[in-house]
């Protein structure tokens, strides 16, 4: 006869050999908080209830197991997860879901009576959320794996980015009230990361009772720090110039407790977020964030990449361990940290690579100043890279000689879009110059305003013609049209993907997607984000999709193009009207409808 304390046993005796990370309580919990949100947990409704183990972890107050066991295998789990008194896996997720109310929760559902037949499930039910996601293998891990695994999950990520969002909204309140300017904001909290980053200055710097004596502290270990991270001479000057203003604003030297608490503050908030998800550009979010109600970088055109998109250019470049990467407008170094990650993460723990990665496979140069210390403070806080950021001209050409002596594969960039149609440069100049340094065959990713694909005179239209002369292209992707929502920019944006240095081949097909929805929501507090989850399936598709050069109605086709052709798919691929609803009809025509009596007619009667 089935016994189901023999499969408690089975629990019992696996997270014991893990006893000094955890505590584990059977039935029952000594802490007040989990006993309270269990009083009615109870699986036939009405009263207390406890699972069968609850697993507290040593160093992590935020989250807890709950496992619940059944002896018979066929009472794993229910298809409809609410039978809650029959089945293992739907009792596990009935205490999950009072527990989550405080805590990040990972449900178990065990079942079997031996290691032969015995059947586990994992589902993670995040503090606040509705509905608990699957996760794991089908059998039991060592608690350091269950920690991890919690910690890197995208629904754990985007739960603390959904958090890091709401402080640094309210971080921009707080900084706006002490009057420290937009553009200074991101470096502000660049130069406390670094700082924290020091032993010493995060010893001490609660016991600097006086704000300019700790300001001055704060400058002094961040021009250190660097130092000591191989950056000298002209380069470690520009960037102490970049962070004097700490000294010289009020609010930060004169006024008690400002600095301190500000220091407090994003040590809990933002370096515990860099600390769990390795290689983000937190900065440029920051910088984003700091200057989306604020007018005063437009001018320059700077346009910072969302950070699903320098994941997707990643993907799309198949960047790997022995990729050498370059990004000639690098911006807050987006692009660099999002291929950092994924080299990393190819070399598979080899530390020797890992270093040769970072000192010698990722460049970038910055042209404006408060933004090039950014990107060192950026790649500094990602651990190294730092040292081959260059505050230069990318057209210079001791800078293109410079690059070209690594021999970069993979090329990326986001241009200045241009502000001055006259006097700026144009955003395909700064595309030839990114192909210029790369090796025979190196795969450059652009994303460029769509006016830059359409031209067909002009500027433009030479730009164009020159890049198929000397480089091959390979896609052109239509991108979201409220991509840069967050930037305040309404710009409509493609990718270009390009071979570099072999001449676009007369009669080659290239591939045009219509790439227009990434799933993202706008929301007002936190501005554009995956709210529903959706990128992940998404970006298979659309990297799937481009390599394989797949041709289907409505959303990508391969075409035949010269220099004067319109580089985008809309000119090229056919319409599913498969997918258009009567509802969606309707609303067609009656727009054309108002636009006629209200434009056509009115303009042809003047």
């Amino acid at each position: 006869m089935a016994n189901e304390r023999i499969t408690e046993d089975i629990i019992r005796k696996h997270f014991n050999a893990y006893s000094n990370e955890c505590i584990i309580e059977e039935q029952k919990s000594s802490n007040p908080k989990i006993d309270k949100l269990l009083k009615a947990a109870s699986k036939k409704g009405g009263g207390r209830g406890y699972p069968e183990f609850i697993i507290s972890l040593k160093n992590s107050s935020v989250f807890i197991i709950v496992i619940e066991c059944k002896a018979d295998i066929t009472k794993h789990q229910s298809t409809t997860l609410d039978k809650y008194d029959e089945y293992a896996v739907d009792g596990a997720l009935l205490y999950a879901s009072f527990l989550s109310k405080e805590y990040d929760v990972l449900a178990i559902g065990a079942s079997g009576q031996n290691l032969t037949e015995f059947k586990v499930s994992h589902y993670l039910y995040l503090k606040g959320e509705k509905n608990p996601i699957h996760i794991f293998s089908n059998k039991l891990l060592d608690i350091e794996s269950y920690i991890n695994g919690y910690l890197k999950s995208p629904e754990k990520f985007r739960q603390d980015y959904n958090a890091l969002l709401d402080f640094s909204r309210d971080l921009n309140v707080e900084l706006h009230h002490h009057k420290i300017p937009e553009k200074d904001r991101a470096l502000l909290i660049s130069s406390i990361l670094i700082a924290l980053d020091d032993k010493a200055f995060r010893k001490a710097y609660k016991e600097y009772e006086k704000p300019e004596e700790l300001a001055k502290f704060l400058v002094d270990t961040v021009s250190n720090v660097l130092r000591h991270a191989n950056l000298n001479g002209k380069k470690l000057d520009d960037l102490n110039i970049q962070f004097s203003f700490i000294h010289l604003n009020a609010s930060l030297s004169t006024k008690q407790g400002v600095l301190q608490n500000l220091i407090d503050s994003i040590d809990e908030n933002i370096n515990k977020f860099i600390k769990t998800h390795e290689y983000y550009d937190v900065l440029g979010q920051l910088y984003i964030e700091f200057l989306r109600y604020a007018n005063s970088d437009k001018g320059l055109g700077i346009v910072l990449t969302p950070p699903h998109i320098t994941e997707l250019f990643c993907e799309l470049a198949s960047v790997n361990k022995n990729s050498v990467v370059y990004d000639n407008c690098c911006g807050t170094g987006g692009f660099l940290i999002s291929a950092l990650r994924k080299m990393i993460k190819d070399a598979e723990g080899d530390l020797k690579k890992e270093k040769d990665i970072k000192a010698m496979q990722i460049f970038g140069v910055e042209f404006q100043a408060n933004i090039f210390a950014l990107a060192c403070s950026n790649m500094y806080i990602h651990q190294d890279g730092k040292s081959n950021v260059i505050n230069r001209d990318c057209f210079y050409a001791e800078v293109i000689e410079q690059v070209k002596k690594y021999k970069p594969t993979v090329g990326f960039l986001n241009p200045p879009y241009q502000a001055d149609k006259k006097k700026d440069t144009e955003e395909l100049e700064f595309v030839l110059n990114n192909l210029e340094v790369l090796q025979p065959g190196a795969i450059c990713v652009v994303i460029v305003p769509m006016q830059c694909a359409l031209a067909q005179k002009g500027k433009k239209y030479e730009l164009k013609r020159q890049l198929l002369e000397k480089h091959t292209l390979e896609a052109v992707l239509s991108m979201p049209d409220e991509l840069f929502f967050d930037s305040d920019v309404g710009v409509v944006t493609c990718v270009m993907i390009f071979t570099a240095h072999k001449p676009h081949p007369t009669g080659k097909e290239t591939y045009f997607g219509y790439y227009k929805d990434d799933g993202f929501a706008k929301r007002k507090t936190k501005g554009r984000i995956d709210a529903f989850g959706k990128w992940g399936d998404i970006k298979k598709e659309w990297v799937s999709s481009y390599i394989n050069r797949k041709t289907k109605a409505g959303f990508s086709v391969n075409e035949i193009v010269t220099a004067n052709d319109e580089w985008c798919a809309e000119a090229y691929m056919e319409t599913d009207y498969s997918l258009l609803s009567k509802e969606e009809f309707i609303d067609t025509v009656k727009s054309f409808l108002v636009f006629n009596e209200l434009y056509i007619k009115k303009n042809e009667a003047n």
